[in-house]
Formats: structure tokens, C-alpha cells, sequence
């Protein structure tokens, strides 16, 4: 068992010292006299541009990332690394098109757009089964996944991890939305500063392994040894194509992934929220530059550790119940690490994962205080009471991660892919909800519950029915293959994308039909001028499609 030397916890310590220090320096600094909620669950006005882009990374990038996701760059290559990078340009949309629409009709909770936009019970609907998602999926899988990594790492006990993690967590939380989006800034330093020394290591080792030294050697090895993993565009003959099929990961479901995840998520969108719409737009902005840098810590380690492996390293690191586990290799790289070094990247992990708990804590809260719980008093609540009860929602789902995580055998199932497509069976239809809602007046509240509840039945019939029925003639015309069983499956980011068309349609045709019995809709305040941009921000945005599209054509 891997433990951590001294000098590491050394480092560690100071890290968190450092951490707690400073949001308790903003708490108190930025503290006002009397309790607010907006102030507390959305540092109304608090958070400045990098501050916003700086916890937007933070609250994204996670053990499934830094484990899940370098275990599919050692499986499948580069090609993982559309997430990140198709992100990027998401974030631009969501920046030009999404925020806008939140600011101008002071939208500050996803529910509250669906009761705004549709009634009531869309909303609650949504808002019980978001805070489900949130507690029992999402808080709970960060906090497993993340005490997984770090007791094979540290050599600490499983319980004890989860336990500090969640307490670590808590301390920042608790001092609302304004420190857990300054501190992130310090997280994201320690989480990019201590990936980098990890990718630094790891192609320094693949150049030494053929005689060499430099990262620059290293990399050019690699893609000449491995230069499978990477092409970022898969065809049919490749054994990954159900997880990346081709094309779609650039004009199909991926784009839903993307716009679900970034736009229409309390999780992510409620950094933007507090603040005006430059300022938003700049922090947006910044993520999407740090999102262009992502793969460089947590995609190329993983093909860094394939091609080690394949020159005889690692032989029973990445064992587990005698199969190859390619989410070990993330862990196994930084136990490669000098004394002192890992330390950092352990601080590094550790505030990935810590950022993500306190960012998934403060919505689970927000849409519990504001969104159920205030809206089923008789007489709404003071702003005292509703930091109270933010405050013992926070504690609540923090303890019932704990108790439920080890249930779960989450780290049986899979990392980073098993991830994105369970949560593909409800985003499309949310998604349709969503866009819909925005850009359509005539949009009624029963086609958002189509959309819902039919998008979640049609994404489960476009996953077994292929298989169940043995449909060949989808193999046939290219819309299936066979999946690990032999039986014909629907690759999910293109199943997400049928899922999308249908939702929509199916949305289109209930609320023409409701449209003529005259049914009334309730349309957001929308204006042409909403979506004009600076021209620093169009600049800057040529930027990153200029680098996206150059990344796209060199690893086409």
C-alpha cells in the first residue's frame, strides 16, 4: 500500500491552512450585517470575472475527470478530450445565448425558470428530481469516487476519506456562494499547477523509456507509439465508437451533453447568475480558455501511463480482480512522484474534488431553500431563515453522501463514461424544455412534461429495444453496432441526439394542438439586443474557435 511521506502532508496541511484561511478572510470581509439569501447562494455582485470562470472550472473538474477521464485517455486516446474541448465552444453559446435570457428576467434557480416559464408543477417536478440527482448521484458519486483515489493514493482508510473530504467540503460551503467562488480560485492554481508537474512526470518517464529526456521527446514518442490514441474521430471498425461515434461528437449528441450540462444547470450556471451580464460573460469566457487546457492535465497522463504499460510498467498497479482497470492509471502516475511533488498533486486532486462538493452542496441548498421549501410556506420565509436552512441542507446532504456512497459500488460501474451516459438519459428531453422554452412563446407546460417524463421512456427504449428485438436493420444502415455482448446498441451520444429531434418535435406538435384550443403560454422577456457582444468578447471568442478548430484538424 502507497502512503504519503511527511514532507507530502507537509504541503497538503499548508494547503489546506490555506484554503480555510482565505474563505474565512472573504466571509468576513465581504460578510453584511444582515443575512441574505441571494448574497449567500449567489454572491449577488460578489464575484468578479476570473473569480466566475475560476469556479465554473472548479465545480467541473472532479476525481471523474481527473480519474475517470485519464482512464479513458489510456483506453481510447485523445479522442476523450472532445468533452473538454467541445465544452469550450459550448461555453461560448451558453455565454452569448443562455446567460442573457437568465439575467434579463432575474432568473436565479432552474426551477424558477420552468415555474416563470411554464407552472408550477413543471417546476416542482423538476426541482424534486433534481435535488434527487444531485444528493443521491452526483454529491455522492464526487465523494466516493474522489475517497477512492485518494486512500489508494495516501494509503488512508476508505471511511476516513470520505468523512474528510465531506468536513473539508463543509468549511467552505457553509460560508456561502461569495467563498466557495474565491477560494476556487486558489483550488483551480493548486488543481492546473499540480496536474501539470503530473503530465511533466509522466512524459519525462515515456521519453526515458527510449533513451531520452524532455516533455516535448516524450510527447512526440508517444503519439509515435501510440498513434491510435490519437485521432480525435472514430470510424465503425473502432472498438470505442460506441462511446465516441464519429462525427456526433462534433455536430450530435455531444453538443446536447454540452449545452445540458453548461446552460441549463443550477450546478454550473448559478456562478453566472449573481452577477451582471459583462462580468458574466467575461468569466464564461475564462472557462472556456482553461477548458482548452484540461486534456494537457487529465487525458494525456492517461496515454502517457498506456504507453508505459505497453513497455512493461505498471503490471499489477492497474490490475484489479485480475482484468486491466484503466482508472487506476491516474492514481498509479502520481505514486510515481518525488516526495514533496506529490504532495502537491495530492493538494491538486484533493481540491478538484473538494471544489466540486462545496459547488454541488451550495444547489442542492439553493433549490431546496428556494425552490421547495419557500414555496410551500404559507407565508414565505425571512432571509435569516432561508441561510438557516441552506445552511442545515447543506449538512443533511453532505451526511447522507457518506452513509449512502459505499452502498452503491459506484467504483464497480465504471468512471467517466458510465457517468456521462446515465445522466444522457434524462438530459435530452431537459434540454428540449429548456431551448424551447427560451426561443418558442407558443411552448405549453404539457409538451415541457413530454419532454421530461418522454424523453426519459424514449432514451430507455433506444437503449434495450435495439438489443431485445434484434433490429439488424439498424447495423444495416449504420445506426447501431454490436455492443460487448453481441447484441446491436445505439451508440448513447447518438441515441441523445434522436432522443433531442423527437423531444422537440413531439413538443412542437402538443403545443400547436394546445396553441388552437387556446391554450395560453407564458413567454420570457427576450430582445435581439440581449445577444449583442462586445467587441473584446468577439475577439477573444475568434480565439477560441480559431484553437479549437486547429486541434480539431491536426488530430482529425
Amino acid at each position: 500500500m502507497k502512503t504519503l511521506a511527511t514532507q507530502d502532508y507537509i504541503v497538503f496541511f499548508l494547503y489546506f491552512i490555506l484554503i480555510v484561511s482565505y474563505g474565512g478572510y472573504i466571509y468576513y470581509k465581504k460578510k453584511k450585517k444582515e443575512a441574505d439569501s441571494k448574497d449567500y447562494f449567489l454572491a449577488e455582485g460578489s464575484l468578479t470575472w476570473w473569480a466566475i470562470g475560476a469556479s465554473l472550472i472548479a465545480s467541473n473538474i472532479s476525481a471523474e475527470q481527473f480519474i475517470g477521464m485519464s482512464g479513458s485517455g489510456f483506453k481510447m486516446g485523445l479522442a476523450i478530450a472532445t468533452y473538454e474541448w467541445m465544452a469550450a465552444f459550448t461555453l461560448l453559446i451558453v455565454a452569448v445565448f443562455f446567460i442573457p435570457v437568465y439575467l434579463k428576467n432575474k432568473i436565479y434557480t432552474m426551477p424558477q425558470y420552468l415555474h416563470q416559464r411554464y407552472n408550477g408543477q413543471v417546476a416542482m417536478i423538476m426541482s424534486v428530481f433534481w435535488l434527487l440527482l444531485y444528493v443521491l448521484v452526483n454529491l455522492t458519486s464526487i465523494l466516493y469516487l474522489g475517497a477512492l483515489a485518494i486512500s489508494s493514493i495516501s494509503g488512508l482508510n476508505l471511511t476516513f476519506c470520505m468523512v474528510g473530504l465531506a468536513v473539508f467540503a463543509l468549511v467552505i460551503t457553509l460560508g456561502g456562494m461569495k467563498v466557495i467562488g474565491y477560494t476556487d480560485v486558489i483550488q483551480v492554481f493548486f488543481l492546473i499547477l499540480g496536474g501539470l508537474v503530473t503530465t511533466y512526470l509522466a512524459l519525462n518517464l515515456v521519453a526515458e523509456q527510449y533513451g531520452t529526456t524532455g516533455v516535448w521527446n516524450g510527447f512526440t514518442l508517444m503519439k509515435a507509439n501510440a498513434s491510435d490514441h490519437f485521432h480525435m474521430i472514430f470510424d465503425k471498425t473502432n472498438p470505442n465508437y460506441m462511446d465516441l461515434p464519429g462525427l456526433s461528437v462534433l455536430i450530435g449528441g455531444m453538443l446536447i451533453i454540452n449545452l445540458n450540462y453548461w446552460g441549463c444547470n443550477q450546478y454550473i450556471t448559478q456562478r453566472a447568475l449573481g452577477a451582471d451580464l459583462k462580468t458574466a460573460r467575461e468569466g464564461i469566457l475564462f472557462a472556456a480558455f482553461l477548458k482548452l487546457l484540461m486534456p494537457i492535465i487529465v487525458v494525456i497522463p492517461g496515454i502517457a501511463a498506456y504507453v508505459l504499460h505497453q513497455n512493461g510498467y505498471f503490471g499489477n498497479e492497474l490490475m484489479q480482480d485480475g482484468s486491466l482497470n484503466p482508472d487506476r492509471a491516474y492514481p498509479t502516475l502520481l505514486n510515481l512522484l518525488p516526495v514533496g511533488l506529490k504532495g502537491l498533486s495530492f493538494a491538486a486532486l484533493t481540491a478538484a474534488i473538494v471544489a466540486s462538493l462545496a459547488g454541488k452542496a451550495n444547489s442542492i441548498a439553493t433549490i431546496f431553500t428556494l425552490d421547495i421549501y419557500n414555496k410551500n410556506r404559507a407565508q414565505p420565509a425571512s432571509e435569516a431563515q432561508l441561510v438557516k436552512v441552506g445552511k442545515q441542507v447543506v449538512i443533511a446532504a453532505l451526511l447522507i453522501a457518506i452513509l449512502v456512497a459505499p452502498l452503491l459500488g459506484i467504483d464497480k460501474k465504471g468512471g467517466f463514461q458510465y457517468i456521462q451516459e446515465y445522466t444522457g438519459f434524462v438530459s435530452p428531453g431537459i434540454f428540449a424544455m429548456f431551448i424551447l422554452g427560451f426561443f418558442w412563446k407558443k411552448t405549453t407546460s404539457n409538451a415541457a412534461l413530454f419532454a421530461t417524463i418522454g424523453g426519459f421512456l424514449l432514451s430507455l427504449g433506444f437503449k434495450f429495444l435495439p438489443g431485445l428485438l434484434n433490429l439488424e436493420f439498424l447495423y444495416s444502415s449504420g445506426f447501431a453496432v454490436p455492443n460487448t455482448d453481441g447484441l446491436y446498441e445505439i451508440p448513447f451520444v447518438d441515441r441523445m441526439g434522436f432522443v433531442f429531434l423527437i423531444c422537440v418535435l413531439g413538443m412542437i406538435a402538443i403545443s400547436l394542438y394546445e396553441n388552437k384550443r387556446g391554450v395560453k403560454t407564458n413567454g420570457l422577456e427576450i430582445e435581439a439586443a440581449l445577444f449583442k457582444t462586445s467587441p473584446a468578447f468577439t475577439v477573444w471568442s475568434l480565439l477560441v474557435l480559431g484553437i479549437l478548430a486547429a486541434l480539431y484538424t491536426v488530430f482529425w
